[in-house]
């Protein structure tokens, strides 16, 4: 008798209750402590993935052990698990309550600041009103902080939010006694500002603003980070809505319009020009011109025929086409794609932010300092309330209101200026990665290109006119709907004017068309087109056609009387201002690589064309991470830019995404950052900011601790009034707040100083 292997089992599972990295940390360790478990837990996108061995009900272990550490788990959907077109309901907005709390809470907690802090606002009975005010944003606006606090103390932890709660709740107690025990109370009690150093027995103050205001600035914080997580998930359902949702099915000779649901592998279905392509199959009658832009992201139409694999979400930009199905729901290529920005997302490390990390330490020591400073106090024989006075001031000079500013101020000054850039940063987990990447991977089309087709050369035949084979052929093409036919027709149109309008026009599929303009019977399409009309070509014009086909551009022949007149060649065009952007990647010391699916030799012309060295040709969409991931095995840290549907996986795989704003909302949602223009020149706008930004947190962080960290031994000696902490705190704000001004004043690369202006 033999005994199996246990299989190896994996799954995801969505972490719910996390406020800090230092609760990711606790539930990994949790995991991990089981037996033949494996788990990584990211804090950013809130999912744990879990490798394991055992029988499907070890998946209720692990939620189980999750619950346990006081946070939720449980099994997500897939992207792709549900039918291809079937809808995807609207969730609610978790925000939602986050910010009518913070609305609330900032509403009531502005009057009692500003009381608190100008004497001249101080009337007769402003404490009580003070009270009245501060006493709905302790209870009820600081109640996350609170349960969360509670919760930290029953599994004998602290974080961030115990030290907010404990802060606040002291510095409302305390006032709480100086008002109705101490002379805080008495009508015309006025808080002067009195800087000398003394110890108090502190019964006349109260610091209500205190527990009112950083309550109120935390929350804050809070939503700026909820907010920035809450559209991460949105990549993915925007990729699944890019599917049809309706399909003509043919059933018995009839078209009988059904949910994409309701499709069967081996149905047959129709689709008309201009309709989505319901899902994969293969053509069964009917030939066309197939925008694969969405996915493929190459402006190229594919011509297909019978016989041809056509995918689901594509576009039918010609001719009626009748598919049978061979995939449907989560086994279609947008499926597995939709699957590929999940794991790439997941696959992030966890970027812990900086308040968090250092929290982890200076958290437990200030509350030890503030529990110390009591215990020492008392123990001297000092008065009880000169050593609760002491104690009070510890834990408000140590309560991180700026910590809670540094992020979110910076932030909100950093993404407004980027903004007016038309640059905008997703959230403060995003900048940490600027800092770091030193290599930038360009997608070509509609990134380094224009990304859509245009006449690109004219070759006329020996003693043709240039301008009669542009009238004649652009007047057949403008009567087509061929997206190459367009290219034609503009170009002509911008050369030499007014087209006329031909007769007898027919479209011959697959090669090109025909017809008759100002009396002459003209043809224009594929080589072979003009052969069967007898219309050899000439060495010249031969040679046009072999030049612009080995550099991967559309050659489209003119013919007429007998003759093959010209060549016209069509192809997407580089973006005016890509070679100066690749120049100012260099600058930021970044090594730029063009990564396209076109062929070898459009991808060096093009490269050649900008200044890029490196290039990564023929690549098929689901490769694309592929490559970006290799090239993060190799040590490099990575920035993508993009802005199509397959390159969505590769902008959430790669360290940095930057994904520009004249592409896909799958690309857009996918990217790190969005470029609102399609100047390539913003990416470059985009690090710096990006790392300006960065820094200015820094900078904050570091003086908000530095602050803290200077402050707590002359509160615990016991020469801190709380209400002096109080003002020093506000000033620390103040600082951080001014600090984060300056990214007001950021320039691009391309704006001139201010000085060298007109």
């Amino acid at each position: 008798m033999t005994t199996s292997r246990t299989q190896e089992r994996s799954v995801e599972l969505a972490i719910g209750g996390m406020t800090c990295a230092a609760c990711a940390n606790r539930v990994e360790k949790r995991l991990n402590k089981l037996d033949g478990v494996t788990a990584s837990v990211n804090f950013a996108t809130e999912k744990a993935r879990v490798s394991f061995e055992g029988e499907p009900t070890a998946v209720e272990e692990l939620v189980a052990q999750v619950e346990k550490a006081g946070y939720t788990a449980t099994v997500p959907e897939k992207p792709g698990d549900r039918e291809g077109g079937a809808e995807i309901a609207e969730e609610p907005d978790p925000t939602r309550a986050l910010r009518h709390r913070v609305i609330v809470s900032l509403a009531l907690s502005v009057p009692v600041i500003a009381m608190a802090m100008v004497p001249a606002l101080q009337f007769t009975y402003w404490q009580w009103a003070s009270l009245a005010l501060a006493a709905p944003v302790m209870v009820w606006g600081a109640l996350p902080f609170h349960v969360s606090a509670w919760k930290n103390l029953k599994l004998g932890t602290a974080t961030m939010d115990t030290l907010v709660s404990l802060g606040v709740t002291a510095a409302f107690l305390w006032s709480l006694y100086a008002l109705f025990l101490g002379t805080a109370g008495t009508p015309g009690m006025v808080h002067s500002f009195e800087f000398t150093i003394a110890r108090t027995d502190g019964s006349g103050n109260i610091y209500l603003e205190v527990a009112a205001g950083v309550t109120s600035f935390i929350l804050l914080g809070k939503y700026v980070e909820a907010r920035s997580k809450r559209r991460a998930g949105t990549a993915l359902r925007a990729l699944l809505e890019l599917g049809a949702k309706e399909v003509a099915v043919l059933r018995d000779g009839r078209e009988e319009l059904v949910p994409v649901d309701r499709l069967a592998v081996g149905d047959l279905f129709v689709v008309r020009p201009g309709e989505k392509i319901a899902t994969d199959g293969t053509v069964e009658t009917g030939t066309s011109a197939v925008d694969m832009s969405m996915l493929t992201g190459e402006s190229v139409p594919v011509e297909v025929a019978p016989g041809s694999a056509v995918v689901g979400a594509t576009v039918n930009a010609g001719g009626r086409l009748v598919v049978r199905a061979s995939r449907i729901g989560s086994d279609t290529q947008l499926a597995q794609m939709a699957r590929l920005v999940e794991d790439a997302q997941n696959g992030k490390a966890a970027v812990q932010r900086l308040a968090d990390r250092v929290s982890g330490v200076f958290v437990p020591v200030a509350i030890m300092i503030a529990v110390g400073t009591l215990g020492f106090w008392l123990g001297t024989g000092e008065p009880a309330a000169a050593a609760f006075t002491a104690a009070v001031a510890v834990l408000i000079i140590a309560c991180p209101c700026a910590l809670g500013l540094a992020t979110p101020m910076a932030l909100m000054m950093g993404t407004g200026r980027g903004a007016q850039l038309g640059i905008l940063i997703k959230g403060p987990e995003v900048l940490e990665s600027t800092r770091r990447i030193d290599t930038v991977v360009l997608d070509k089309t509609g990134t380094v290109t224009t990304g859509a087709m245009a006449l690109a050369a004219v070759t006329a035949a020996r003693g043709q006119d240039e301008d009669e084979l542009l009238r004649l052929a652009g007047a057949l093409e403008n009567a087509s709907e061929h997206p190459v036919a367009r290219a034609i027709a503009t170009g002509a149109a911008e050369r030499v004017g007014a087209l006329p309008v031909p007769e007898d026009f027919a479209n011959i599929e697959g090669l090109g068309v025909q017809g008759v303009v100002d009396g002459r019977a003209v043809v224009v399409g594929r080589v072979a087109l003009l052969q069967e009309w007898s219309q050899d070509l000439p060495e010249e014009l031969a040679d046009a056609v072999g030049a612009a086909e080995a550099q991967g551009r559309t050659a489209v022949v003119a013919g007429w009387d007998g003759r093959a007149r010209g060549v016209l060649v069509v192809s997407d065009t580089v973006k005016p201002t890509s070679a100066e952007a690749v120049r100012y990647f260099r600058d930021l010391g970044l090594v730029p690589i063009l990564l396209t699916g076109d062929n070898k030799a459009v991808a060096r012309a093009v490269a050649d064309e900008v200044g890029i060295e490196e290039v990564v040709a023929e690549v098929l969409p689901q490769d694309k991470v592929d490559v970006v991931a290799r090239l993060q095995a190799e040590g490099r840290v990575v920035a993508m830019v993009g802005d199509g549907v397959n390159d969505a996986a590769a902008l959430a795989q790669a360290d940095l995404g930057l994904s520009m704003g004249t592409g896909t909302d799958v690309a857009i949602e996918a990217g790190d950052l969005t470029l609102v223009r399609g100047d390539l020149r913003a990416a470059a706008d985009a690090v710096r900011l990006s790392r300006r930004t960065l820094a200015t947190i820094r900078g904050n962080l570091f003086w908000a601790f530095a602050y803290n960290a200077a402050a707590l031994p002359i509160a615990a000696a016991g020469l801190l009034n709380p209400m002096l902490a109080g003002a020093a705190m506000a000033m620390s704000s103040v600082f951080v707040v001014t600090n984060s001004q300056r990214l007001r004043r950021f320039r691009p690369l391309t704006e001139p100083a201010p000085r060298d202006r007109p």
